[in-house]
């Protein structure tokens, strides 16, 4: 079993920024892949970022290419995300996952972080 837990959420204005945090547990932490998402009230879950167990790659999601970075700690179990100029549409619950698997979803979340962005 994988606990995650994010913080780091908040209410910030247009332009600011916001880094997450997701800290794990339960499972050696460094030898799986870590992805962001979000999920928008009335929005299906969205993939934003993804760094794979070596951190040697990252993936992003057009929308938030060139604003947001994800990175890990393993030493911490913790996995980042740096957000900057951030827009109003980025308001959401944003979770992290880990995947165990090779599957597309993760195959544990955490229980998210919410994010507001005022104009």
């Amino acid at each position: 079993q994988v606990q995650l837990v994010e913080s780091g959420g908040g209410l910030v204005q247009a332009g600011g920024s916001l880094r997450l945090s997701c800290a794990a547990s339960g499972r050696i932490f460094r030898n799986y892949a870590m992805t962001w998402h979000r999920q928008a009230p009335g929005k299906e879950r969205e993939f934003l970022a993804r760094i794979n167990w070596s951190s040697d790659r990252t993936y992003y999601a057009d929308s938030v290419k060139g604003r947001f970075t994800i990175s890990r700690d393993d030493a911490k179990n913790t996995v980042y995300l740096q957000m900057n100029s951030l827009k109003p549409e980025d308001t959401a619950v944003y979770y992290c996952g880990i995947h165990t698997s090779f599957g597309i979803t993760p195959d544990y979340w955490g229980q998210g972080t919410q994010v507001t962005v005022s104009s």
